[in-house]
């Protein structure tokens, strides 16, 4: 081997999951330092302030070009790069391409795939499957979250929605607070019994009750999960009604919600969010009202009421700083708190790097060599 050789490390989904990217207490702990090396500033994300969730590719409506796809829901391809400091200190990217019609052939909706690579050099340490990096690392942030925010007595979670993302929310629940039952609500029954079926498997001491109706599953609830995505309309918002929720509810939305105005400007209500800036960023690129134009996530509803001058930016949190002890957490029994997750790739950077040096050590995965010298230079 010559100084200028350069390999990398290859792992398949399978082994992905023999170097743990399912682990999901490690991976929230993973999302914890994430989120305060966030608040300390060592990260760069894209972006002229670092802070874009990434770059997407989308389509026109009726394109011009009989190749050309088609615009639709999900329908994108993004990546999203991302360096993070502290013990993880890599960059790497996210590049994936979404359609909601693959489920129509059995193939999930977005097919994902992640680079790791060498601060200094760039040259890439590691390519693996994505599709579990990124549906564990956006499960655990409310996993952290429910450390941080829910009661520690917390045993019910309300699922809206129960996807890839509603399994992923529940294991991180489990993981951070005493839970004990799953109140399960989804727009097709068939998709709350596979999730109780999955969960006899994976969580066996929970109890699975699916629900009939949104109220039915947040009511009693101390956790309600919102993992529903759809299109940008907020008609079509799963609408979580102030009047179902019991005191002291944390409620963490990592896709699409709707909630009542009154809540979210209500003083006592905590209002805690993943990036606020990235939120802002999503703004400025798409438009305002972001929460109409961009995502469903509750977070761009935030942003929104801040640009109406409803709502004063100091009352959203950035939930990195309660660990740091730079911002409470919650201060009441009964308070209510909202939790936004819009994902970012730091986290991505972050379980990647963890799941190499797990693949590293064990031997996992198929070294595949870049080059021994280059041939230009």
């Amino acid at each position: 081997m010559t100084d200028t050789a350069i390999s990398f490390r290859y792992l398949s989904e399978p082994d992905a999951i023999a170097a743990g990217v399912t682990d999901m207490p490690a991976c929230v702990e993973a999302m914890d330092e994430t989120l305060q090396l966030l608040q300390l500033g060592d990260y760069r994300m894209a972006g002229r302030l670092g802070n874009s969730h990434g770059a997407m590719v989308l389509f026109p409506e009726a394109p011009a070009f009989p190749n050309m796809p088609k615009d639709g829901t999900d329908r994108r391809f993004m990546a999203m790069p991302a360096y993070l400091g502290g013990s993880f200190d890599n960059a790497g990217v996210k590049w994936y391409g979404s359609n909601v019609a693959n489920r129509e052939v059995g193939l999930p909706r977005s097919i994902l795939l992640f680079v790791l690579n060498d601060k200094e050099t760039g040259a890439p340490k590691l390519m693996m499957s994505a599709n579990l990096l990124s549906a564990y690392r956006t499960g655990a942030v409310p996993g952290v979250g429910a450390k941080y925010l829910a009661k520690p007595d917390a045993s019910v979670v309300s699922i809206i929605g129960p996807g890839v993302m509603g399994k992923t929310g529940l294991e991180a629940y489990a993981a951070s607070r005493p839970i004990t039952r799953a109140q399960v609500y989804g727009r097709r029954r068939i998709t709350s019994e596979a999730f109780k079926e999955w969960a006899a498997e994976k969580l066996p001491d929970i109890e699975i009750v699916i629900c009939d109706s949104m109220e039915e599953s947040v009511r009693g609830a101390d956790i309600i999960h919102s993992g529903v995505s759809g299109p940008v309309d907020p008609a079509t918002y799963p609408h979580v009604r102030s009047e179902w929720l019991k005191p002291g509810a944390f409620i963490c939305a990592v896709a699409n919600l709707k909630l009542d105005d009154e809540l979210l400007l209500d003083p006592s209500t905590g209002l805690f969010i993943d990036n606020l800036e990235m939120y802002f960023d999503w703004q400025e690129e798409f438009g305002y009202p972001a929460y109409e134009t961009t995502t469903g996530i509750i977070g761009t509803r935030f942003v929104d009421l801040i640009h109406d001058d409803k709502l004063a930016r100091d009352r959203v949190t950035n939930l990195g700083d309660v660990p740091l002890g730079r911002a409470p957490g919650r201060t009441s029994e009964d308070q209510i708190i909202v939790f936004s997750v819009g994902g970012m790739p730091i986290e991505d950077v972050a379980w990647a790097t963890r799941v190499l040096d797990r693949a590293a050590e064990l031997g996992i995965g198929i070294e595949l060599p870049l080059w021994e010298t280059p041939a230009m230079s």
